[in-house]
């Protein structure tokens, strides 16, 4: 088993940055560019993978009381991941995105996924900042 994680602070408070990530119809907008969620009936969803152009059933779960996203595949139980809000003050959150691959022919590789988390919460900020500005404007 391989593990990966990468923790990011926004500048936004927990609320807002966990509704965002925990969106399904915009998980599009801070997911890796290869990775597409469809949601189908919530917990499960269909992940597409551009990299093998393959669909992946997959469990998608939002715990709101503990600011937490969870995932993984279905049937092969290939990965897994999660996805953690927690306020660090002044209106400020800090995300830590987790990975677990369970075969290696599902990882990547350390700097693929590296890149593509770092991309991954960069993105999510922006998505959060212009939420909380057009709330705000």
């Amino acid at each position: 088993m391989t593990e990966y994680e990468r923790s990011h602070t926004m500048p936004a408070s927990p609320e807002h940055v966990f509704d965002q990530a925990a969106n399904v119809e915009q998980m599009g907008d801070w997911l890796p560019e290869a990775l597409h969620v469809h949601a189908e009936e919530l917990p499960a969803v269909t992940v597409h993978e551009d990299r093998s152009d393959e669909d992946t059933s997959a469990l998608f779960r939002a715990q709101p009381d503990q600011m937490r996203l969870e995932w993984g595949t279905r049937e092969q139980g290939s990965y897994t991941g999660w996805l953690q809000v927690a306020g660090i003050g002044s209106g400020a959150s800090e995300v830590t995105v987790h990975l677990s691959f369970f075969e290696d022919s599902h990882d990547p590789g350390e700097k693929a996924v590296g890149d593509a988390l770092d991309s991954s919460l960069r993105r999510l900020e922006e998505q959060v900042r212009l939420r909380v500005d057009n709330a705000a404007g």
